[in-house]
């Protein structure tokens, strides 16, 4: 491994971080050591040695990491949870001695076992006090990070906080039309009507998107309206635990009902009729264009507007609402931040330096690692107040997105092992978005998540074999029933059929075996 002066890793113009820790008391090595690192995110292609970030980490603890990232312009294959940059290091054979990645926990755990990574359960128990105690009080991360041979081979990035997506409405429509924020799926079908046809922008056009999405998806979540599922977890699609039990939204009866009406609803002009095409523009133009009328989305960004089009859209509101209650009754709030990512980062088997690797993973468990992992460095993006982060007026108030400007940084990285703390997002989230929380911390909607499972070599095998077609299946009908190519009441029996016959219920089996296994269920 290269040798780096200390000098070489200094920060320039940040003493205040020198100053903090004289005592050097997170130093893990006597003399400054290098290790190399793939790092592929959508947000940061490649690992960035500029980081204003990493050169503190590197002064602290005296490791710098020097990028070796391959396929670094590939995307993310969501199918899979693989990456194509993943796939051609591992062809090359060379893996760097650290590997931090999007999605990387299904193929760490896949190759980990063959050799391709080393193992940390030893690693961590002797020499990673900070990691060990984590995942000592929290056992059920322990459990979901585990290979099938009850190995860990990643660290994750590790969200914090408990809400992430809600209902929104247009409060400033509602008052136009005399109407009360609806309570239930009826009522919120009605008000969405009465947003199609009661003019609520005032332009004298029927020109209102009632209910609209960036990803649609969120148009699949209203299932939940009557009693269907559409996920088990933040990830799109995914399994769901019933009764202790693995099963798939998109094969229930709740889900065929809230499909059904869904298609109703789309034919009738409640749904924007892009919602598929649109994409992660629909937001920003359906609302800045006083067209949108609801839609379910993450709490920060989506109450920002409230300030931004406040000059715009004289009287704008668009403030969050409590879920509608299903047809039993049941409201839930389906999304929540899951508390472990499958990102993060694992040690490649090249690596010469194991002890010192995991130590260093280590270090952004600690409280000054953590800190600088969630909000950058002192006295640039933050000060500390009353002993605690604060961030500075101007990266408040810039203009800018915050966490982008934490990622320009090298701080809230989800590529890199780390507990995030939910401190930071509190910071630049408006009054709307913190009463909106309030509001749904109060009638506690959220449901329990489903954190994943490890396959073993011959249930991987039976994955692998069936459930990307399967999957591919189900979201073709799903899209075509909503778009009206189709009946699901209808065709519903022998949607099922087709599904057994390509597979689910071995797969079904599958997980279901894994997943009895690794949370010692059943």
């Amino acid at each position: 491994m290269r040798k780096l002066t200390l000098a070489s890793v200094l920060l320039a113009g940040t003493a205040i971080t020198g100053l903090a820790l004289a005592d050097g008391h997170l130093r893990i090595v006597d003399e400054p050591l290098t290790l190399t690192i793939q790092m592929n995110h959508a947000r940061y292609p490649r690992y960035n040695e500029d980081w204003p970030v990493e050169k503190v980490a590197s002064e602290w603890t005296g490791i710098h990491l020097r990028d070796a990232t391959v396929g670094a312009n590939t995307r993310t294959d969501e199918n899979t949870g693989k990456t194509e940059a993943l796939n051609l290091m591992l062809a090359t054979g060379n893996v760097p001695d650290i590997v931090g990645s999007s999605r990387l926990k299904d193929f760490v755990n896949q190759y980990g076992p063959e050799g391709a990574f080393i193992g940390l359960n030893d690693l961590i128990e002797e020499h990673a006090p900070n990691l060990k105690a984590f995942l000592d009080e929290r056992p059920e991360i322990r459990s979901a990070i585990q290979a099938a041979n009850g190995e860990i081979y990643y660290i994750p990035y590790l969200p914090d906080g408990k809400y992430g997506r809600a209902y929104f409405i247009r409060y400033d429509w509602l008052d136009a039309l005399g109407l009360e924020v609806p309570q239930t799926v009826e009522e919120f079908e009605q008000v969405l009507i009465a947003f199609r046809d009661g003019d609520p922008n005032g332009n004298g056009l029927k020109d209102e998107i009632p209910y609209f999405a960036r990803q649609w998806p969120e148009l699949i979540r209203l299932v939940t309206l009557w009693d269907g599922r559409s996920s088990g977890s933040d990830t799109y699609h995914d399994f769901y635990v019933d009764n202790g039990e693995l099963k798939h939204p998109y094969a229930g009866e709740g889900y065929r009902e809230g499909i059904k009406n869904l298609a109703r609803w789309y034919a009738e002009g409640l749904i924007d009729p892009e919602v598929f095409t649109r994409g992660s523009s629909a937001r920003e133009y359906l609302l800045s264009e006083n067209l949108g009328g609801a839609t379910h989305d993450w709490f920060a960004s989506t109450s920002g507007y409230n300030d931004s089009l406040a000059d715009k859209v004289p009287g704008f509101q668009f403030k969050a609402m409590a879920p509608p209650a299903s047809i039993s009754g049941k409201r839930i709030e389906e999304h929540r931040r899951i508390p472990i990512k499958p990102d993060g980062w694992a040690i490649g088997y090249t690596n010469k330096h194991p002890v010192e690797t995991i130590k260093y993973f280590d270090f952004w468990f600690t409280e000054e690692g953590r800190r600088l992992a969630n909000f950058g460095v002192e006295g640039q993006q933050y000060t500390m107040v009353d002993g605690k982060p604060k961030f500075t007026e101007e990266l408040l108030t810039n203009g800018k997105p915050v966490n982008n400007q934490l990622y320009e940084v090298g701080a809230q990285l989800q590529a890199r092992g780390y507990h995030q703390d939910y401190e930071y997002e509190r910071q630049w989230s408006n009054k709307y978005a913190l009463e909106g929380i309030a509001l749904y911390d109060q009638g506690d909607y959220l449901i329990d998540q489903f954190l994943g499972v490890a396959l073993n070599e011959d249930e991987q095998k039976v994955y692998d074999k069936y459930w990307e077609s399967i999957r591919t299946y189900m979201l073709e009908r799903q899209q075509g029933w909503v778009l009206g190519n189709g009946d699901v009441e209808a065709d519903w029996d022998d949607y099922i059929a087709t599904l057994n016959k390509m597979g689910f219920q071995e797969v079904l089996d599958a997980m279901n075996s894994a997943y009895k296994r690794q949370y010692g269920k059943g």
